[in-house]
């Protein structure tokens, strides 16, 4: 299923996308699948597949420790592939990956997007890949059937959102606040602020997700009461993993409900003005 149909699905039900994110490969490449399984057993619309990378300049301490749990694990682009090839042969939810341009840039943008639609993936997130520079990859994603997600944030001038929303496929991620990746207590006020800012500029042209400090239920009932489409929720189901990994049944379950409870919180949509 592709992501703008699981988006009009969820919006004929009322319903906000649960976008789950964790590491490709932490904390071994052979548990990704299962992990994967797991959180959309429990109600994840999308999952989110990060590649691992040695310097993940947008994520916070708990998403970095992933990345070096990955990399120790042997996990590579390939790795990560290949994972999505084993995911599809049992989820049929969306598989977008998370990635930064050094990875895409070395194995070749063509050759990049080309083995990414081989192995089944259906977005692709390039966090720094700035639009203006974005010419060579859009055409590519657009050659292999990719959806393009583009990030916006609190600071993003009205005239870069336009040149964004030119660009941008599957559904615009909007970056909730300044720093980086992380559990955070409450939704701040910046972040309703800005989802009421930009929601209508892509409210009929394209579903607004929301992450960065998104961790619990009311974080989640919160934005798509503002007007988000989807919440992006990484660190918590990351955290789990790095606590829980040496109980592996019992990390699957308590992914799959803390996916659950997460879902739970994205309908019926109530939104306000």
């Amino acid at each position: 299923m592709s992501i703008g149909k699981v988006f009009n699905e969820l919006e004929k039900r009322n319903e906000g996308a649960l976008i789950a994110y964790v590491t490709g490969g932490d904390p071994s490449p052979k548990y990704t699948p299962r992990i994967v399984e797991a959180l959309v057993e429990g109600g994840a619309d999308i999952v989110e597949i990060g590649i691992p990378f040695s310097d993940p300049i947008a994520d916070g301490p708990v998403i970095q420790a992933s990345d070096v749990r990955a990399l120790n694990a042997g996990t590579t682009p390939n790795t990560v592939f290949e994972i999505v090839r084993e995911v599809k042969k049992t989820v049929d939810a969306p598989i977008a990956l998370l990635t930064y341009y050094n990875i895409v840039f070395r194995r070749g943008v063509g050759k990049f997007l080309e083995d990414a639609s081989k192995s089944g993936v259906d977005g692709l997130i390039v966090a720094d890949l700035p639009v203006e520079e974005a010419g060579e990859y859009k055409n590519y994603a657009e050659k292999n059937g990719i959806d393009t997600i583009f990030l916006a944030a609190p600071s993003t001038s009205l005239n870069r959102l336009e040149k964004i929303l030119r660009m941008a496929s599957g559904f615009l991620y909007l970056v909730s606040v300044f720093g980086v990746t992380g559990m955070r207590e409450h939704v701040a006020q910046l972040t309703m602020q800005t989802v009421r800012k930009i929601r209508p500029y892509t409210v009929n042209r394209i579903p607004l997700a929301v992450g960065f400090g998104i961790s619990k239920p009311e974080h989640v009932r919160t934005i798509v009461s503002c007007g988000a489409d989807g919440a992006i929720v990484g660190s918590a189901f990351v955290k789990l993993i790095e606590e829980k990994y040496g109980n592996f049944n019992g990390l699957l379950e308590e992914l799959s409900t803390c996916a659950k409870i997460l879902k739970l919180a994205t309908k019926p949509r109530l939104q306000t003005s």
